[in-house]
């Protein structure tokens, strides 16, 4: 009789009724949130916070070099020596005072350019003067040998490589950045999805076979679908978990931006984004930016990313569930773990290292086919278009290599559900492979 419904049936409401999971499922969203939104309560302090930086500039060479920005004025200081200038500047709790000596020597002033402040100056602070700074200088260093600045900046060429392959289908870098975002994001997913219920898998075996539940189970239960059962039931609880946290992270994330009036978009990541954005926008290129979502193949990723989801995390969970059954305690798992995560760590660094690189290269390509890393590899290079055959090929050799992995996991766990009181090692578990 076929009792896998049953047993996938119990592991799933097992998992969900279980108190730590339910905890777990509430609190996980709500500290994240909690997180996120005390960085950007933060970072738009930071972002409405207005400096005033005092200029003493005794040369007369910079002055024009400062402009007012919404986070930074600058006071220019005349009629007025260093010593009088840092008591004012402290008086009315200034920022610092950037101070140019006197004299029209460049190469003079270029070692006599201070900054004083009553604590440590923001690194970004001191390079964007440093560079206003450099860039006076050298305008008037050019002036003084005789160059036109006019002439310069009317001879400048600005160049934007417009990619295009030979069916004329037009793309860009940016396209090439949202192609690597999506591969990484799938791949990455599956990688925590891997660890964090691979690991629920195998400890939820440990337990039940140190409590001898197992021996009453096994008695009127294949141990095929007693592995498979536990497998299936804690994926679906697995998913159950990450669709409530999506619902619940959305919604405590509108409810935060209401009820505080935080803006949970505001981090340095979204600025440059922003910023980014408009640099393409002055550039022309913002059609191109626009028209790189829709040349995404979102269809073949879409169902790539589900096929290869799924394949991968049963091939990595059956393993997890053979180590469960292999051994008594967490502790004795580290030895058969740490193997297993090698091939995940691998992917993963091929995968941001490689694929960003050549992702149609040798060392791409031959990963992509090797089952134990091709469901990363080939999640990140999808987006970069790899043939469908190429698709299917890695797919079947990981699914060929899942039904194998399936069978020597059962192998084990047939054999080491019962045993009790002995640490296993390699050859053993050799010996039960062969039972």
């Amino acid at each position: 009789m076929n009792h896998l419904p049953l047993i996938i049936k119990r592991e799933y409401l097992t998992k969900v009724k279980n108190k730590a999971f339910i905890v777990m499922t509430i609190l996980s969203p709500i500290v994240l949130i909690a997180l996120i939104a005390t960085v950007a309560y933060l970072s738009q302090i930071s972002n409405n916070k207005v400096r005033t930086i005092a200029i003493l500039d005794e040369s007369g060479l910079v002055t024009n070099a400062f402009k007012d920005t919404e986070t930074t004025k600058y006071r220019f200081l005349t009629n007025i020596d260093l010593e009088a200038a840092k008591l004012l500047v402290n008086a009315q709790e200034d920022y610092g005072l950037l101070h140019i000596e006197k004299g029209n020597d460049v190469n003079y002033l270029k070692k006599h350019v201070k900054f004083y402040s009553e604590e440590s100056p923001s690194l970004s602070v001191v390079t964007t003067l440093e560079s206003k700074v450099e860039k006076s200088l050298t305008d008037v260093k050019l002036v003084q040998v005789g160059v036109d600045l006019d002439k310069i900046e009317s001879a400048k060429i600005e160049v934007s490589i417009v990619q295009e392959n030979f069916s004329g289908e037009k793309t860009s870098k940016v396209e090439s950045i949202i192609k690597l975002a999506f591969g990484g994001a799938a791949g990455y997913l599956l990688f925590m999805f891997i660890i964090i219920y691979g690991n629920m898998i195998m400890r939820s075996v440990i337990e039940e076979k140190t409590s001898r539940v197992i021996e009453v189970i096994i008695s009127s239960v294949k141990p095929m679908q007693l592995m498979l059962g536990k497998i299936i039931g804690t994926s679906l609880a697995g998913i159950t978990q990450i669709i409530i946290w999506i619902i619940l992270g959305g919604i405590l994330t509108a409810l935060v931006g209401v009820v505080f009036g935080i803006d949970m978009s505001q981090s340095p990541q979204k600025q440059v984004i922003e910023q980014s954005l408009v640099d393409q926008q002055l550039n022309g290129q913002i059609e191109t930016i626009l028209s790189g979502f829709y040349h995404l193949p979102l269809a073949n990723l879409i169902i790539a990313f589900v096929l290869f989801f799924i394949a991968g995390y049963l091939l990595y969970s059956s393993m997890y569930a053979a180590i469960g059954a292999a051994v008594d305690n967490e502790t004795d798992t580290q030895q058969f773990v740490f193997p297993i995560l090698m091939p995940l760590v691998l992917s993963v660094y091929i995968g941001f290292f490689t694929v960003i690189e050549d992702p149609h290269g040798i060392v791409s390509t031959i990963f992509s086919f090797i089952p134990l890393t091709s469901p990363v590899v080939m999640l990140m290079r999808i987006p970069f278009g790899v043939p469908i055959w190429q698709q299917l090929l890695s797919l079947l050799l990981l699914i060929g290599s899942f039904l194998l992995t399936v069978w020597f996991a059962a192998k084990i766990y047939r054999v080491g559900i019962l045993m009790y009181g002995k640490k296993p090692t390699y050859k053993e578990l050799i010996k039960w492979i062969k039972y």
